[in-house]
Formats: C-alpha cells, structure tokens, sequence
C-alpha cells in the first residue's frame, strides 16, 4: 500500500504548486461532497473496502487538481500531470485518482449496482458535482462542460456524454 498524505500535508502541496484559490476552494468542496457519500457508504451493506480508507478519498479529492494551475499556463492534461506529481511524491494510490478524475478508467458494473465503489469513482462522481465552488445536478455540470469543452465538435461531445454516462 502507498503513502497517504494527510489533510495538512495535501494543503501544503496545494501551497507548493501554486493552487490558485479558487481551484483550492474547488478541491474543499469536492473533498465534503466525497466525504459525504463516504459517510453515506458506511452505513450500506457491504461497506466498500475503499470507505475503511477514508484518508484516501479525502486526500485524492484534495488533491485531484493538484497541477491544474501549471496546466492552466503551460496548456498540459492536468490529470495526467497531477498523476506524475503525486506519483513523483510517492502516492500512488492518489496518482491513479488524480488520473482518472476526468475520465473513469474501467469499472465493474456489476459491482457498483451492489453499492460498492471505488475512491477514484466516488471522488470521479464528487467532482462531476461541482462546478466551480457550486454543488450543482449532474445535468447542470455536464452542460457547463458541453459548452466550455464541447465546442461545436460533435464527436467531442459525444465523447464527454459517454464520460459522464460514468456517473450512472
């Protein structure tokens, strides 16, 4: 098992790449909106292994836009960059989070329609749900994403549709 960073130690990172406050106040309420489903998930039958790491959710939504703001400047994927941080730092357990936080890798269906997800689709579903510092439907944040990286191309919005279909 990795290294999980501490509540303190992710706000240090956030310090350290130069989180940009509003993306800071972003990763908080991602990480509440996590927590809470956490929280929720404790009480269901089976509890999902990931729920006895709860270190690991809440640290993962801190830090799922940990290079957001160096790729705001330098226009790299942010999640593939956050994974290389995070793994560079010895976390790798946050590395795959921060990876697939915009686009869910494989997963069981059959599983999660037991109730049993992962940290990366809890924190995947968390972050859906937050558009900006707002906690909005999942309607509302897959029309903001269509119409701030959709643009006119069809096959780009085909593409975020299926994305989201993750979130089902």
């Amino acid at each position: 098992m990795s290294n999980v960073p501490g509540i303190s130690e992710c706000f240090r990172l956030m310090d350290e790449y130069e989180m940009l406050p509003n993306i800071r106040r972003h990763s908080i309420i991602v990480a509440r909106v996590a927590w809470e489903i956490v929280e929720g998930l404790q009480n269901s039958d089976p509890v999902p292994p990931e729920i006895a790491q709860t270190d690991l959710v809440v640290a993962g939504a801190l830090l799922h836009d940990i290079a957001k703001t160096p790729c705001l400047r330098s226009g790299c994927d942010h999640a593939k960059a956050g994974a290389e941080i995070c793994r560079s730092l010895g976390f790798s357990e946050i590395a795959g989070i921060v990876e697939e936080h915009v686009l869910l890798g494989p997963h069981d269906p059959a599983r999660r329609g037991r109730g049993c997800f992962t940290a990366r689709e809890i924190i995947y579903y968390a972050d859906k749900r937050v558009r900006h510092e707002e906690i909005v439907t999942l309607d509302e944040r897959l029309l903001y994403i269509l119409e701030h990286y959709g643009g006119n191309d069809p096959g780009l919005r085909e593409l975020i549709r299926e994305n989201f279909a993750g979130c089902e």
